[in-house]
């Protein structure tokens, strides 16, 4: 297994944050490396956007270019850095000059994004060209084989990732879309007062 690249400075944390970066930075594990003119069409956003949006991703070194994956050498690829997976550690962040607002955009960010994730995939709109599942699983565990399994859960979607790279660097074909797979493995919350 590879490292995850430590995400533990505010800037980095508000750069992740913003709800079209993530975006981007989900397209390039789905797909691999792909251009500004690629994310924009994914995104349906003016490729200036996807532009400035993917510099800032590298400002911070989240992605870098691929001059391998270039035409020449005006053609600009992204990639992910590293294996592309982040450890966010919201407590060493806190920590830092200005760590509990960027904590506090981050937290905000996520819980948003969380509650459209669920509401999009409760919503009553089926779509004939595409599949939603949703599942709640409760299992006794200990910390250790919470982390065991949450990282054989991790392993089985990069299979499926990797196995999908290649076809989705080439386009795909008109049946293949990015799917979100959102998980959250924790102790069972407390249940919210009536």
């Amino acid at each position: 297994m590879t490292e995850k690249q430590a995400a533990h400075d505010p800037i980095v944390l508000r750069a992740i944050a913003h709800p079209t970066r993530n975006r981007i930075l989900g397209e390039l594990g789905a797909a691999g490396p792909l251009r500004a003119a690629d994310i924009a069409r994914e995104l349906g956003i003016p490729a200036n956007r996807a532009s400035f949006h993917l510099r800032q991703l590298a400002k911070y070194g989240l992605i870098e270019e691929d001059a391998g994956a270039a035409r020449d050498r005006r053609d600009r690829v992204w990639r992910l850095s590293g294996d592309g997976e982040l450890d966010v550690n919201l407590g060493a962040i806190e920590a830092a000059p200005g760590g509990k607002a960027a904590a506090g955009v981050f937290r905000r960010s996520a819980q948003g994004w969380a509650h459209h994730v669920v509401d999009s995939a409760l919503a009553p709109r089926p779509d004939p060209d595409s599949y939603r599942s949703t599942s709640e699983h409760s299992v006794k565990l200990t910390k250790d084989e919470a982390r065991e399994l949450s990282e054989a859960l991790r392993e089985v979607v990069e299979q499926w990732a990797a196995r999908t790279r290649a076809d989705a660097a080439g386009g795909g074909g008109p049946d293949r879309r990015t799917y979100l797979l959102y998980s959250v493995l924790q102790p069972y919350p407390d249940l919210p007062e009536d």
